[in-house]
């Protein structure tokens, strides 16, 4: 039987908390952080989204010969610094890198806010607050988004990369 990394389990580990977590949610419709968040749909999206990167890798990324990205698929909950495990991989500069970090970060964070506001918001109770929520999380994410660029651009940096 062949042997497993570590840092395969943890990604299973982390899957499998995902999964837990919708199927609570969407068995406990009725506790209050959920009322209203249109759990159903996340649950249906949300693996989904779990299964983007071992899907690109096995029908494209293996084929060029790269390993598994376990950081970049393990990295899921926080998109922006995933995305940038990709550009690592790719012959960009810092610079590069940073901004489509950034760029990506701040589309995501908008789409993200689109779909909020027409899957749940438009027409309900939240609809009156919703302004200063969606100013809010935009400030986040862009703000999240800088972050994982600068910390991929300074920190992250491959040693080979370093050196040139």
């Amino acid at each position: 039987m062949r042997r497993f990394p570590a840092v395969f389990w943890l990604d299973v580990a982390v899957k499998a908390a995902l999964i837990g977590l919708l199927l609570f949610a969407v068995l406990k419709p009725d506790l209050p952080q959920f009322e209203g968040k249109a759990m159903t749909g996340r649950a249906l999206t949300y693996p989904l989204a779990a299964v983007v990167v071992p899907v690109a890798w096995w029908l494209w990324l293996r084929r060029r010969g790269w390993t598994y990205p376990y950081g970049l698929d393990i990295c899921r909950g926080i998109l922006v610094l995933a995305f940038g495990f990709l550009l690592l991989r790719l012959p960009l500069g810092r610079l590069n890198v940073a901004s489509l970090m950034i760029g990506f970060g701040a589309v995501t964070a908008l789409l993200w806010e689109f779909a909020e506001y027409f899957t749940f918001i438009r027409g309900g109770p939240e609809e009156k607050t919703a302004y200063t929520d969606t100013l809010g999380d935009l400030a986040l994410g862009l703000a999240g988004s800088t972050l994982a660029a600068l910390l991929t651009a300074m920190l992250l940096w491959p040693r080979r990369a370093r050196a040139g």
